[in-house]
């Protein structure tokens, strides 16, 4: 078909009900669209198809990750432009069904169907897992993590930098203030060590250690006895190497370790950074009476977690389809009122809730900026599907957070003892870096 484009974008904009704010380029080179917009590449039929037999996000994720569908442009603006696009409709509700009552938007699909040709749906891309119930089983956990964190050290190393922390850091100055990446997740993990009252003597324990940076500045900056645990086995070897490099075996033990199997507390303090993302809300209460029972009464717990927009009906969330698909397999979010409603149901008293929600922006911008530079190594390290899906994740995440469409706060909470000394000082914030 010549001059596909312009067809394309006026089918599209039918079924939508809204012109397209990005212009489109299709298959046989033409184009259409707003001049000096961010294009959609659609590079093959086969995007059409993947669209029309899975309508929605999940659809467009297969045509993204396969490279079927490419963005010309700023990614930042051409995510953005279609995300408020999308999001207004959400807030509409209108349904892909009740959309398919209007005869007009009915003939449009059906000249997208013959624009795709005739074929059978196309296989998803290999990255893909396969979507379940959410079970969090250990076995369960263990592989879904195994899906995230086992994608390669080098991989990790090119994407987060010296640092290797995977969570969000802590911005005293953004880059164009003099700040950078290692600083702002160095004064982050400092920031945890002071929230949880970190000196010699004490014992931490690091649920989610990662390839072990916080477990080794606890170590080495506050003399305290870490255990670090993690279902990756990548990342516990890398961590354990980290460790002994930097001669602190005998302070740091690093395992590879369920939560729920850890027996050898008392611990004078926790850390969870990053890590509740993948517990589950039907396992949550489980896993906060776990660390309860893991503190020494007047033991701290720092519980850093990605936090979500609570809705008017909170039994109609569902995860994100291309990020249970692709990137957290069972992970789960929740409001935050949620989550200190839990940890208090656990027994702890929840002492201070700091949003750091703009840090986590700034973090994943840093890390795309990373995985750009480096694309050529990114791709031959994990793969050409695997690295468009971490693209597509980090840029999509950065801007959700700056339209507030999620948050990442830290909780901290005391196992408060019975005599109801919480051994906090009587004025908060005094930790800052």
């Amino acid at each position: 078909m010549a001059d596909a484009a312009p067809r394309l974008r006026e089918l599209f904009e039918q079924v939508l009900g809204v012109p397209l704010p990005v212009g489109i380029r299709a298959w046989d080179g033409s184009q259409a669209g707003p001049p000096g917009a961010p294009v959609l590449v659609v590079r093959h039929r086969r995007a059409l198809r993947r669209l029309l037999w899975k309508p929605g996000e999940l659809g467009l994720a297969r045509a993204w990750v396969a490279g079927d569908l490419d963005v010309e442009g700023d990614l930042y603006a051409a995510l953005d432009l279609m995300a408020g696009l999308l999001w207004e409709r959400d807030e509409d509700a209108r349904t892909l069904a009740e959309a398919l009552r209007d005869p007009g938007v009915r003939a449009a699909v059906r000249g997208l169907v013959r624009m795709a040709g005739p074929a059978l749906p196309p296989a998803p891309p290999k990255e893909e897992v396969r979507r379940r119930r959410h079970l969090h089983t250990r076995r369960t956990d263990r592989r879904a993590i195994s899906h995230h964190y086992d994608v390669g050290n080098d991989f990790y190393e090119l994407v987060l930098g010296p640092s290797m922390v995977y969570s969000c850091a802590y911005w005293q100055a953004p880059e164009d203030q003099g700040g950078t990446l290692e600083d702002a997740q160095r004064d982050k993990l400092e920031l945890v060590c002071r929230k949880l009252a970190l000196r010699p003597g004490r014992r931490l324990l690091d649920v989610g250690c990662g390839w072990g940076s916080m477990a080794i500045h606890a170590a080495r900056e506050h003399g305290v006895s870490v255990v670090g645990i993690t279902l990756s086995q990548e990342q516990a070897a890398y961590a354990r190497k980290r460790v002994a490099d930097e001669g602190l075996t005998d302070r740091v033990e690093i395992r590879v370790q369920d939560y729920r199997d850890v027996t050898d507390g008392p611990y004078d303090a926790v850390s969870s950074i990053g890590m509740a993302e993948h517990v589950g809300s039907e396992r949550y209460l489980e896993y906060a009476r776990t660390l309860h029972r893991l503190l020494a009464p007047g033991g701290r717990l720092l519980n850093h977690q990605i936090a979500r927009r609570p809705q008017r009906d909170e039994s109609a969330y569902d995860v994100d389809a291309f990020i249970d698909a692709y990137v957290f397999p069972d992970g789960e979010l929740a409001p935050l009122g949620t989550t200190v409603s839990q940890l208090e149901r656990a027994g702890f008293e929840v002492r201070d809730v700091e949003s750091i929600r703009e840090h986590y922006a700034l973090t994943l911008r840093r890390w795309v900026a990373n995985l750009e530079a480096g694309w050529e190594r990114a791709v031959g390290l994990a793969g050409f599907g695997r690295a468009r899906v971490w693209l597509l994740y980090m840029a999509a995440s950065a801007l959700s957070f700056e339209h507030n469409r999620i948050g990442v706060n830290q909780v901290l909470a005391v196992r408060t003892p019975e005599s109801g000394g919480s051994g906090m000082p009587l004025r908060s914030r005094t930790w800052n870096v």
